[in-house]
């Protein structure tokens, strides 16, 4: 029978993997990874709860996609905290982490990137079923979305305490990893293989749904008045999407990689070299998704810059907000319950009813 070590400190484990945590985390370097690390977080903090401050306040965000939205951007917070708890608790300070305090420490950044797949995945769900089937989130009730919030985030838990809960090494440490000591290779090699296994699924499940929407669109303009910018609000819609997972596949998919790698235990891959430098890679994808909001979506960048400059909403800069095309989903006062986009029938529809009243008037 194999001897388990609970007891030991980490040092025990990064001797037996030979891994270094020391030399390449002293001195001028330290601290200008800490510094940057810092600002980052507090970068993320601020700029996520902005975004949830947004879709609390704008009642325009008051629709399921935008509700997952704001979730995506807590994911991105909760992934602040874990950096914050990585930053001091790695380097030297590594090997004097008892097991239960290491597994925390991995545990968090686990669940943060866990709960923005899934969040992405639920999202990526909620498009397809709403565009293909011509809906407009009439089967998302507030409760449903709020299962669905609730559901990621204890998916993402489960999966951030599996090696807790006994795929470890600590009773057979010939099978633990490198990267992560007492990680077994196989859980890395399932845990890395799974989220890239998802990735694939969410870029082709959106890529079919953006080729969808722009020709939906296409057809849409021969027989609106709009302009040409409202005509492709729904284009834009999945262009934000879609940049939304792109970053996060290019930002993530390195490190899963190198967990790969480690987890077949590729002994000449150099993966100590570039672990540190694929993990910040994933810090920026927390810090790059509030700009994405900001960037591609005119509501969103001016309610934030509201609450910025501590100013109140007015009458006026809401009837001038209210011109821009934005990606808000309006609801339709058609019983058919047809994907209707506000920036393509602004004025014509949401006002108005269906494509019979616009006739009619």
């Amino acid at each position: 029978m194999n001897e388990c070590y609970y007891d030991k400190r980490m040092d025990f484990f990064y001797n037996k993997t030979n891994t270094d945590t020391v030399d390449e985390w002293t001195g001028p370097q330290l601290i200008v990874v800490l510094c940057f690390g810092t600002f980052f977080c507090l970068f993320i903090f601020i700029s996520n709860s902005l975004v949830i401050a947004a879709v609390v306040k704008n009642k325009r965000f008051h629709f399921p996609f935008y509700y997952l939205l704001a979730n995506l951007a807590a994911a991105d917070f909760f992934a602040g905290i874990a950096y914050v708890f990585l930053m001091f608790n790695t380097g030297p300070v590594s090997k004097t982490l008892t097991v239960n305090r290491w597994f925390l420490r991995q545990g968090l950044l686990d669940t943060s990137l866990t709960a923005s797949l899934v969040n992405l995945l639920v999202i990526a769900v909620e498009r397809h079923m709403s565009i293909m089937r011509m809906k407009i989130h009439s089967n998302l009730t507030k409760k449903r979305v709020t299962f669905l919030i609730i559901s990621i985030w204890a998916i993402a838990i489960f999966m951030g305490a599996v090696p807790t809960l006994g795929w470890n090494c600590l009773c057979d440490i010939s099978a633990c990893s490198s990267l992560a000591p007492i990680y077994s290779r196989s859980y890395l090699v399932f845990w890395s293989v799974l989220n890239l296994v998802v990735f694939f699924i969410m870029v082709v499940v959106y890529i079919r749904i953006y080729m969808y929407v722009q020709r939906k669109t296409n057809v849409l303009s021969s027989h609106t008045s709009g302009s040409i910018s409202r005509r492709r609000t729904p284009v834009k819609l999945m262009k934000t999407v879609m940049t939304l997972l792109g970053a996060f596949v290019v930002c993530w998919t390195p490190g899963l990689v190198v967990l790969l790698l480690d987890g077949l235990n590729c002994t000449y891959c150099g993966i100590q070299n570039v672990k540190r430098w694929f993990l910040l890679l994933a810090l920026m994808n927390s810090v790059m998704n509030p700009i994405i909001y900001s960037y591609k979506d005119d509501e969103m960048w001016g309610t934030m810059k509201r609450m910025i400059c501590c100013s109140s909403e007015d009458k006026t800069q809401d009837r001038r907000s209210s011109r821009i095309p934005s990606t808000v989903l309006c609801r339709s006062t058609d019983n058919s319950g047809h994907y209707i986009e506000d920036g393509i029938i602004q004025g014509t529809i949401c006002g108005k009813g269906d494509l019979g009243d616009k006739g009619n008037s």
